[in-house]
């Protein structure tokens, strides 16, 4: 591209997108790339600031923005998303499904990293709605070498930087600990939770077993669940250290792998991650789960549902922003929250 003088570009074609801005009115482009200029222009572009403009010219080793923005796109885009129209250079991807986004965030950084690309996202291993935005892509410059953008792409590989795990139907048991409920002392108010949370997404309860604080009742419980068909089974009571609180014990002895029991997020610290022959999840969650608004449970909740098995390491990871503010007007998942 050269750049011209704008009284002197009419019948030039225009290398890049004019952008007017007017404060809480617009921001959009008055002429995009490809047009010609023609006289009636000439204030127009003066008026945006553009007293010179960028005029095409080919060259077989660079590439426009909107061309790069293309591969940046083809490097991030994964199953059940698509891109909007390429507008200013840039590109967005948005989702297709409601689904558990994942981002490669070791390829992302090799890419951010290299200078003049860049790739913006949603946090990932969060729930994601069908149109939700997920990424945008653009190149910093006008133009870039063919050859780095070819660079990018094999840094990437085969596997694309965002993925988007659809959600599965889940059959859910319930298994309620605790002798002030079993005996009807008090009343359940715990399983109204789990039915809420559930709720936001494509589950079906089979069942709910009512237990004493007796471990062999328990590990009973959890596998009548799966021998009825349970998908995943969520434990409620007896989660603490306290002598009689069996859950743990009880998860531990139906034969499950425990992930981790604990884990560094508050609310949440006394939350148990099992799977029970590698694929139905067994979770006992701690009392907070009940009355606090956001907990670990949200965190793990949708990774559970779109079979995306979770490690003792991610738990771990959790610590950085594990900490729940309590904010007065909650705005999860919009804030640092498991992020």
């Amino acid at each position: 591209m050269k750049l011209m003088r704008t009284e002197d570009a009419v019948g030039q074609v225009l290398c890049h997108d004019i952008t007017q801005i007017i404060k809480g009115v617009t921001k959009d482009a008055v002429f995009r790339k490809g047009h010609v200029i023609r006289e009636e222009d000439i204030p127009v572009l003066l008026s945006v600031g553009k007293e010179n403009v960028y005029i095409w010219e080919n060259d077989e080793n660079m590439l426009h923005e909107n061309d790069a923005a293309q591969i940046l796109y083809e490097i991030c885009r994964g199953d059940y998303m698509h891109p909007t129209p390429v507008k200013e250079g840039k590109i967005e991807l948005v989702a297709d499904i409601d689904g558990l986004l994942k981002v490669d965030d070791a390829k992302m950084r090799l890419i951010n990293g290299m200078g003049q690309l860049m790739i913006a996202s949603r946090h990932g291993n969060f729930a994601v709605h069908k149109g939700d935005k997920l990424a945008g892509t653009r190149i910093i410059p006008l133009v870039i070498e063919k050859e780095k953008m070819e660079r990018a792409r094999e840094m990437c590989g085969a596997e694309s930087i965002l993925k988007l795990l659809p959600f599965v139907h889940k059959k859910v048991g319930i298994v309620t600990t605790g002798s002030e409920v079993y005996h009807h002392r008090i009343k359940d108010e715990f399983t109204p939770v789990i039915y809420e949370k559930l709720a936001e997404f494509d589950t079906e309860v089979i069942g709910q077993i009512l237990c004493d604080d007796d471990h062999e009742m328990i590990t009973k419980a959890i596998l009548t669940h799966i021998e009825n068909g349970a998908d995943m089974v969520i434990c409620t009571g007896g989660m603490s250290v306290d002598p009689d609180d069996r859950t743990p014990l009880a998860i531990k002895n139906t034969g499950a792998e425990i992930v981790s029991y604990g884990a560094p997020v508050l609310p949440g610290a006394m939350f148990l991650l099992s799977y029970y022959n590698e694929t139905i999840p067994v979770v006992g969650l701690p009392g907070c789960v009940m009355y606090a608004k956001r907990t670990i449970f949200d965190l793990i909740l949708p990774r559970l549902m779109a079979d995306d098995p979770v490690t003792a390491d991610e738990l771990a990871a959790l610590g950085q922003g594990g900490l729940c503010l309590n904010c007065e007007i909650c705005t999860f998942p919009n804030c640092g929250f498991g992020k």
